[in-house]
């Protein structure tokens, strides 16, 4: 069960649960859902708003289904879905239905699916989407180091409309 919160009142560490825990981005589109792993992104504040940034290379399914959805949810599960969150960033929901496969339980109370097992899922409304573009990176290496197909993330910035706490 969940009980909706103030973003401002979680316990929440963006390097750590970002990072280190990982989350799953998760958005609907005609009827299908579809999920990616990612540990590039942020949570803070802009334009007045409490806000998730997400990053999705271009060739990712779920890019489809987050730029089709005025909504997506980011996830965090704890430590012991550690072999689902490895699955669901390795498999292609193109190829399989990964979400399935991965044995994790949707949840669809809100304007965006999560997933049951989550400590924590935060629903955001989209309210920017950008390309990095490689004239803005500043050092050639991380250039390099990260973009050598030159596939660079396309930028999700969402509106926090809901936060939700495992209870």
């Amino acid at each position: 069960m969940f009980i909706k919160t103030d973003p401002k009142a979680l316990d929440f560490n963006p390097f750590r649960a970002i990072g280190d825990q990982w989350m799953l981005i998760t958005a609907a589109n005609d009827g299908k859902v579809n999920t990616m792993t990612a540990s590039w992104g942020g949570a803070g504040v802009l334009w007045n708003k409490n806000v998730v940034t997400c990053y999705v290379r271009p060739q990712r399914y779920t890019r489809q289904f987050t730029d089709a959805s005025e909504y997506f949810s980011v996830s965090f599960l704890p430590e012991q879905y550690r072999r689902q969150l490895v699955y669901c960033g390795r498999v292609s929901g193109r190829d399989e239905d990964k979400i399935a496969g991965s044995g994790l339980t949707l949840c669809g109370d809100y304007e965006a699916p999560f997933f049951e097992e989550a400590d924590t899922a935060l629903i955001c409304r989209k309210i920017y989407v950008g390309e990095l573009k490689p004239e803005g990176i500043q050092y050639p290496e991380m250039d390099k180091a990260n973009y050598p197909e030159k596939d660079y993330h396309i930028v999700y910035i969402g509106e926090i409309t809901a936060a939700l706490v495992r209870q």
